[in-house]
């Protein structure tokens, strides 16, 4: 079947059909991003229902009681597959991966996606308690090993992402053809992905479906104060800064007083340690940030899709337009070849 044919299921039979659909048993290959502090069960359960895929965010708690409500909390909202993300890069507060994994099993949630590092150190727990895994990763290499070590799926990050786009800077246009030409399990597009026809290009280049974060947070269900979101709705591409280049941490986040600073101290004589910048990149100061409406009080995430966000949606409203811009762009794109 064709991507065409797939996005025109959406008028004959209300869904898509891809191996991502197919695998999450959900009716359109749209997929929420792991965010922390704004991805919890209010969005999460908003996506699902809406049709996509909500994914609720383990860094958000910092005790394995904390992830084990939000779970519960997503339940009430919503009777769709919703998924847990787990960050590999490190724990927050005094939780392990081990008491996330407890609160997943427990709450009998079937999809896990990891990111951050190498999913190898939980791959055999999720595997053995029957959860599909998506492993997000920012290069073919990396996604070529998780792939080896039995994930489901892959979900892959271009430059353009928010949070940590890696250390290759290889764009979406080239990092989702090369992934979907050399791996054997759905692939999910993810970075800068906003609208319909983004979505159709992710498809024409490969992938199973999209994965978007930033766009999701510019939601009406989003827990974010209405003065951030203003903020970025008046953004354009170029108002992201990358941080942390100096260390081979880089994030991507939106530009701000902050973001500034951290890379003032980068290169400043004799460079900068992590301890140099701690003060400025915690969590909790970010946190604080989403929850005031300052946006110049710490680092708020945010891809080059800011430049192509103009309106604050409800979940089910910005889904909804998606499938059908996915479907235009792709009838246009074939007609071009009928005449």
């Amino acid at each position: 079947m064709t991507t065409s044919e797939q996005v025109h299921e959406t008028a004959t039979a209300g869904g898509m059909t891809t191996r991502i659909t197919e695998l999450l048993g959900i009716r359109y290959p749209i997929i929420l991003g792991g965010l922390q502090w704004v991805g919890r069960a209010e969005l999460a359960a908003a996506v699902s229902n809406a049709g996509g895929f909500g994914i609720i965010t383990a860094r958000s708690h910092s005790t394995r009681e904390g992830l084990a409500q939000e779970i519960e909390r997503t339940r009430e909202l919503t009777d769709q597959p919703f998924g847990v993300n787990i960050s590999l890069s490190r724990a927050a507060g005094h939780v392990s991966y081990e008491d996330w994994i407890d609160a997943i099993i427990d709450g009998g949630v079937g999809v896990v996606e990891t990111a951050g590092n190498s999913p190898a150190p939980v791959m055999d727990r999720l595997k053995a308690a029957g959860i599909l895994v998506v492993h997000k990763c920012t290069s073919v290499r990396h996604a070529l090993s998780a792939e080896r070590y039995g994930v489901d799926a892959v979900s892959i990050d271009g430059f353009e992402a928010a949070g940590h786009p890696g250390e290759d800077d290889v764009p979406g246009l080239v990092l989702i053809p090369a992934a979907t030409r050399r791996l054997t399990v759905p692939v999910v597009a993810s970075g800068g992905i906003a609208d319909g026809a983004g979505m159709a290009a992710a498809l024409a280049l490969g992938a199973d479906g999209v994965n978007m974060g930033t766009r999701f947070t510019m939601t009406q269900e989003a827990p974010m104060h209405d003065s951030i979101k203003q903020a970025l709705l008046s953004a354009s591409e170029r108002d992201t800064d990358l941080i942390m280049r100096t260390l081979r941490n880089t994030g991507r986040y939106f530009k701000n007083s902050v973001s500034g600073e951290v890379i003032r101290r980068e290169h400043r004589d004799g460079g900068a340690t992590f301890e140099d910048i701690r003060d400025l990149v915690a969590g909790t100061r970010g946190l604080a940030a989403l929850e005031s409406g300052d946006v110049e009080s710490g680092l708020i995430c945010a891809s080059q899709a800011i430049g192509l966000i103009d309106d604050v949606p409800t979940c089910a409203e910005l889904i909804d337009t998606m499938v059908r811009e996915c479907r235009d762009a792709l009838d246009t794109a074939r007609a071009l070849f009928d005449r």
